[in-house]
């Protein structure tokens, strides 16, 4: 099987949750949701899961598994989250090749 993941999630991504997992003793599962709103009309939620639910999307890295439920990936399916920081701040960015535009804080976008 060859064909490119549904979702990814880079090392330093990776590496950014166990470290916020561990310090707040869950699991060390990302959940990536897309949510209607913010300024380009939909915005990336992210947030500590306890477990994988059924139906969710799920892709594994160095130990931490990045997760996202069936509805948001139809948004986000090629996606790929990454840890970035630069003298802006230090944010999980998504690298959606589904969006068609988005907004100067990364956080959100349209298709």
């Amino acid at each position: 099987m060859n064909e490119a993941p549904e979702i990814d999630l880079t090392p330093s991504a990776a590496a950014r949750v166990a470290a916020i997992a561990a310090r707040q003793g869950k699991p060390a599962i990302l959940r990536l949701a897309v949510d209607g709103g913010g300024c380009a009309g939909f915005q990336y939620r992210f947030g500590l899961a306890e477990a994988v639910e059924t139906g969710d999307t799920a892709a594994s890295r160095d130990g931490v598994t990045l997760v996202v439920d069936e509805i948001s990936l139809d948004l986000v399916r090629g996606c790929a989250v990454d840890y970035v920081e630069s003298l802006g701040g230090a944010s999980f960015q998504v690298t959606n090749p589904n969006a068609a535009s988005g907004c100067g804080c990364g956080t959100s976008f349209s298709v």
